[in-house]
């Protein structure tokens, strides 16, 4: 039996939800809690983006890709759009999926893989 990935095209924001950021992952969990601790240098840390507001799931891994390849494209009014229908306070939706305990042990084994690259400051937002 051939075994069924899922793939996740999702968009985070920062605080005040000035600025969009879209990624493409197949572990959306990771990702936005790697995100959040600002483990990884460039736009979503500089931008301070760790809020999880849409995502789409796929099982194709290429159309994954398409996916995100065409909403990098898009402007911020049709993004705004897109997560509005589904979304429309823009809350941290990583929170329907898993509570807060589970995010603090997510983030302890993080910190604990990249000890010397996270930042002191807590970047819960």
């Amino acid at each position: 039996m051939e075994k069924v990935y899922t793939y996740y095209v999702y968009i985070l924001t920062n605080k005040n939800n000035t600025v969009f950021y879209t990624g493409f992952t197949n572990n959306l969990l990771r990702r936005v809690s790697e995100h959040k601790l600002k483990i990884t240098e460039g736009f979503t840390k500089k931008y301070r983006i760790i809020k999880l507001v849409y995502f789409e799931c796929f099982t194709d891994v290429y159309s994954a890709i398409k996916r995100e390849k065409r909403l990098k494209k898009w402007n911020r009014e049709w993004k705004l759009e897109i997560i509005k229908k589904e979304n429309p306070t823009l809350r941290d939706l990583i929170y329907d999926y898993i509570t807060e305990s589970e995010i603090n042990e997510l983030e302890s084994f993080l910190k604990e893989k990249y000890k010397s690259e996270i930042p002191a400051k807590s970047t819960r937002g």
